[in-house]
């Protein structure tokens, strides 16, 4: 007699940076290590500050994971550890798993010489 189950897929389930990219067609895989500042901009919020690595950037998104639980609108400020990249961006996509929060911010200003694209 045959008995139903539920096994578990070979293959990974999680989301990642890469999955988010996709949604991006001009994201380009990079590797930039950052330290970004969200400023509480609600009452009671605080300012957060974590480091991560740009996993991928198109000329106006950088796409990144974070353990810090962003939401759609925060402000961040980017910066790298030479200072060529120190700049504000807004949030623009969200995806939460268990431990991590994958996240695309859109620069608010325009950066020279960031990513260039022929």
């Amino acid at each position: 007699m045959a008995q139903q189950g539920t096994g578990r897929s070979r293959t990974a389930q999680t989301s990642t940076v890469a999955d988010l990219a996709r949604f991006f067609p001009e994201a380009t895989p990079v590797r930039i290590p950052v330290q970004f500042t969200r400023t509480g901009n609600q009452l009671g919020s605080a300012q957060v500050q974590e480091s991560t690595v740009i996993e991928f950037g198109t000329c106006r998104e950088v796409l990144f994971a974070c353990a810090t639980p962003l939401e759609f609108a925060d402000v961040l400020h980017l910066r790298n550890s030479d200072g060529s990249l120190d700049t504000e961006a807004s949030v623009v996509a969200v995806q939460y798993l268990p431990g991590a929060t994958i996240v695309a911010a859109r620069f608010l200003n325009a950066v020279p010489n960031w990513i260039v694209k022929s």
